[in-house]
C-alpha cells in the first residue's frame, strides 16, 4: 500500500524513537498534520500556543534527557517564530530538530504568500544542517542527517517540507545514480579521549600547584564521580558555571556555588586566589570572574576542539570526553596532603551559606525573593527538575538554591532569552512525567507568554503520572533585572513607562483554567506555600509578591556600578529610598559573615 511523504517522515521519526513533536498546526504543514491522525497520533503531537513555545519546550525536554526535541511548525510566520527557541538550542549546545513546512514547489519564487526564503532564515540558526526537501527521494535521508547531527553535535538542524511534497506518493531512493540511501537509525556517541602525552603535561601543571580551582560547565554532568575524585586529591575547591549548577551536589563542602555576576562570594574568593585552574566542560565567557592572567596555571578539558583555549590563557587543552579524560589523568595525580587550601574554601562556603539565610530573611515589603528560594531549597524533592526564567529570577536560581541528589535545573543559559522558564518545565515533563518539575519567573516573562502556556499545562496534565508541576511568579510588578541594569551599568534611574508592569492576579488565573492558585504576600506563609504546592494533585501557580527593591547585588561589585548606582538614586529614581535601604541592609549580611 502506497504512503506519503508526510506518513513516511513520522514513520521514520518512530523508528528514531521520537514520542513527542512540539509544534502548532497551519496549512503550511497540512499533509502532515492529516498523518499524525492517520497514524493514531504517533508520536504524540503536543500543541503549544505559540510556535516559538514549542520550540522552547523541545529545547527543555532535550535538555532534561528525553533524547533530541523535535518541533514543528508551518511555513513563513510560523517558520519565523521557531527561530528563538532554536538559537537558545544553539547557543546552549542543545539537539533539537525542526520539521518545517513551505508553500509548494510549484508557487516557489514567485512572491506567494507566506513564501519566505526558508533556507536562508534557518542558515545561521541550524548552520550545522539545514535543507529543504524537493523529492520523495530525498527521505529517509534528510530525516536520518538531521537527526544524526543534532545528536552528534548537539545542536538545532532543519528538514524544511513543501506542502505539496508532504502528500505525493513516498518512493524511496534507488539503487541509483545521484540517489542517496540511508541506514538504520540510531546514534552512538563516540568516547573521545585526549592523547596520553598531553594527559601527563595536564598533571603536572595540577601536581605543580598548591591552590587548585576546578570551574564545571554542563560538558562535565557526565563525569561527576570524576570531577569529585580530582578535587578529593588535589584539595580543590568546585565552582559552577550557570549551566553546570546541576553537575555536582551543593552538599560538598567544597563546591563553592555559582561564578560570576550572578555568582558567589566563595566562587570569586576561590578564582581569585588560586594558583591552578582546571576546567571541564565550560564555556563560561567572562574571563574577568577567572583569575588575573599570569596568576595561575591553566588546564581545560572539552570534548569540543573549537570551544578550547579562548576563556582563559590555559597552557594544556585537552579535546576529549570529560570522563573518561579524567579517568585518564586520575592515577597521574598526587594527593595534596597540606589541606589547608581546601579547608578555607570549605570556611567560605559555610559562612556564604549563613549569609545566602540571612540576606533571604532581611524584612522586605511585602515578601524578600530571595526567601521564595531559600524556603524552596529544603524542600525540594530529591528528583526534582528546576527551570528558572531569565531576569532577576536567574540571580536567586544561582545562589540560593542548594542542589543534591538526582536534581536537575537548567535557564537559558547563553541566549539569556525571556520566556524559557514555563515551557521548559512542560517540555521536562514529557521527557519525565513521573518527576516534579518547578519553574521560577519573574512576572515579566509570566506576561509575555507564561500565562498563555498555562493552558498547554492544563491539557496535558492527564499524561504525566506525577502532576506536579508549579510555577512560582515573583510578582513585583517590575522588569525587575533591566531596572538594575539601568542603575548599575548606565546610572539611569528606573525609567517607570518601560520598566512598570500592568498588574494582575495570577493565581485567579491559574484557578480560572482548572490549576491551583495560591496567593502569597506575607513572609511567614512563603514555606506553607511551597508544602501546599509539593502536595497538590495538579500544576500549581504561587503569586507570590516581591519586592523590587531587594538588589541583586554580585559578590564583588565594581567601583563604576556602585557609583553609577549612586548616581542613579541622585538622579531621582522613583524607589529611591527603598533601594538605598534595603540595598545596604542585604549587603550587609556579606560584610558581616566576613568580620
Amino acid at each position: 500500500m502506497s504512503i506519503s511523504v508526510a506518513d513516511h517522515i513520522l514513520e521514520r521519526l518512530r523508528d528514531w524513537g521520537v514520542e513527542h513533536v512540539f509544534g502548532y498546526p497551519g496549512d503550511g504543514i497540512n499533509g502532515l498534520i492529516a498523518a499524525f491522525g492517520t497514524a493514531g497520533d504517533r508520536p504524540r503531537f503536543v500543541q503549544s500556543r505559540h510556535e516559538e513555545m514549542s520550540a522552547f519546550e523541545a529545547v527543555g525536554y532535550a535538555k532534561f534527557g528525553g533524547g533530541a526535541g523535535v518541533c514543528m511548525a508551518t511555513s513563513g510566520p510560523g517558520a519565523v517564530h521557531l527561530l528563538n527557541g532554536l538559537y537558545d538550542a544553539k547557543l546552549d549546545h542543545v539537539p533539537v530538530v525542526a520539521i518545517v513546512g513551505q508553500v509548494a514547489r510549484t508557487a516557489l519564487g514567485g512572491h506567494y504568500q507566506q513564501e519566505i526564503d526558508l533556507p536562508a532564515l534557518f542558515k545561521d540558526v541550524a548552520g550545522a544542517y539545514v535543507q529543504m526537501a524537493t523529492v520523495p527521494e530525498q527521505f529517509p535521508n534528510l530525516i536520518d542527517r538531521a537527526m544524526r547531527i543534532a545528536l552528534a553535535e548537539s545542536a538545532p538542524t532543519a528538514v524544511i517540507v513543501p506542502a505539496d511534497l508532504q502528500e505525493a506518493e513516498y518512493s524511496p531512493p534507488a539503487h541509483a545514480f545521484k540517489h542517496v540511501p540511508s541506514s538504520a537509525p540510531g546514534h552512538t556517541r563516540p568516547v573521545a579521549r585526549a592523547p596520553e602525552d598531553e594527559v601527563a603535561r595536564a598533571a603536572e601543571v595540577l601536581n605543580a600547584g598548591s591552590r587548585t580551582a576546578i570551574l564545571v560547565g554542563q560538558g562535565a554532568r557526565g563525569a561527576a564521580a570524576e570531577v569529585a575524585e580530582v578535587a578529593e586529591i588535589t584539595g580543590a575547591g568546585v565552582a559552577k558555571a550557570l549551566l553546570g549548577k546541576d553537575v555536582l551536589p551543593d552538599d560538598l563542602p567544597y563546591v563553592t556555588g555559582a561564578i560570576g555576576l550572578l555568582g558567589s562570594r566563595p566562587s570569586y574568593e576561590l578564582m581569585r586566589d588560586c594558583d591552578t585552574l582546571l576546567i571541564v566542560g565550560s564555556g563560561f565567557p567572562y574571563s574577568q570572574f577567572l583569575p588575573e592572567y599570569g596568576s595561575a596555571r591553566g588546564v581545560q578539558i572539552d570534548v569540543d576542539a573549537k570551544m578550547i583555549g579562548m576563556r582563559y590563557p590555559t597552557e594544556v587543552n585537552l579535546v576529549g570526553d570529560a570522563a573518561a579524560t579524567l579517568r585518564s589523568l586520575i592515577p597521574r595525580l598526587r594527593r595534596r596532603e597540606d589541606r589547608s587550601w581546601r579547608e578555607t574554601v570549605e570556611a567560605g562556603v559555610r559562612r556564604w551559606w549563613e549569609t545566602v539565610e540571612r540576606q533571604a530573611r532581611v524584612p522586605a515589603d511585602p515578601v524578600n525573593p530571595m526567601l521564595l528560594f531559600w524556603e524552596l531549597s529544603s524542600r525540594l524533592p530529591d528528583d526534582a527538575i528546576v527551570t528558572a526564567d531569565s531576569g532577576s529570577a536567574a540571580n536567586w536560581y544561582a545562589r540560593d538554591l542548594r542542589f543534591r541528589g538526582r536534581m536537575r535545573g537548567s535557564l537559558s543559559g547563553t541566549l539569556a532569552t525571556m520566556g524559557p522558564g514555563v515551557p521548559y518545565a512542560i517540555g521536562a515533563k514529557f521527557a519525565h512525567p513521573s518527576r516534579p518539575a518547578i519553574a521560577l519567573v519573574g512576572d515579566g516573562a509570566m506576561q509575555m507568554n507564561g500565562l498563555a502556556e498555562l493552558l498547554t499545562a492544563a491539557r496535558y496534565r492527564d499524561r504525566w503520572s506525577d502532576p506536579r508541576l508549579i510555577v512560582a511568579v515573583l510578582h513585583n510588578n517590575d522588569l525587575n533585572q533591566v531596572t538594575w541594569e539601568l542603575r548599575a551599568m548606565g546610572g539611569s534611574p528606573k525609567f517607570e513607562e518601560s520598566q512598570t508592569l500592568p498588574d494582575m492576579d495570577y493565581a485567579a488565573f491559574a484557578r480560572s483554567i482548572g490549576l491551583e492558585g495560591i496567593v502569597v504576600d506575607r513572609p511567614e506563609d512563603v514555606g506553607p506555600a511551597w508544602d501546599r504546592a509539593l502536595a497538590a494533585d495538579r500544576p500549581v501557580v504561587l503569586d507570590v509578591h516581591c519586592d523590587p527593591d531587594i538588589p541583586p547585588i554580585p559578590p564583588h561589585a565594581e567601583f563604576d556600578q556602585i557609583k553609577d548606582a549612586a548616581a542613579a538614586i541622585m538622579k531621582g529614581d522613583p524607589d529611591a529610598g527603598g533601594v538605598v535601604r534595603k540595598g545596604l541592609r542585604t549587603k550587609a549580611q556579606e560584610l558581616f559573615s566576613r568580620s
